[in-house]
């Protein structure tokens, strides 16, 4: 197997984080109930990073990409019950000025609604 992305490595580790707090849940929409074998975590984890050896490249890819989008979206079981808006993000600003970064004015907790209705009125 090749070697794993960081991009893989963080979506992995919050999987297992959401499992270790009883957030991670199955199935679409989570209606499956909550995650309780470590085994049925690992592959969750697995096949939300892209990771799976069960998967073609190409559903890999796929699959990390709505993993990612549902990060930068907010959409997680931990952001959603930790109430943060980015993985990582922790209320501060990001690194680069286009996220919110060092000389930038905004934070990352500003939800991206207004954001883009203050682009939109410019």
């Amino acid at each position: 197997m090749a070697k794993e992305t960081m991009a893989q490595r963080k979506t992995a580790g919050r999987v297992m984080h959401e499992f270790a707090h009883g957030e991670l849940k199955s199935g679409p929409g989570g209606k499956g109930g909550k995650v309780k074998s470590r085994k049925q975590a690992i592959a969750i984890a697995l096949k939300e990073a892209g990771e799976s050896k069960y998967e073609s490249p190409k559903k890999n890819r796929r699959n990390l990409a709505r993993s990612k989008r549902k990060e930068a979206a907010g959409r997680t079981y931990q952001q959603e019950r930790e109430g943060k808006s980015h993985v990582g993000a922790r209320g501060k600003r990001e690194s680069s000025r286009a996220t919110g970064g060092k000389n930038a004015k905004t934070t990352t907790r500003r939800s991206p609604r207004r954001l883009t209705a203050r682009r939109a009125a410019r």
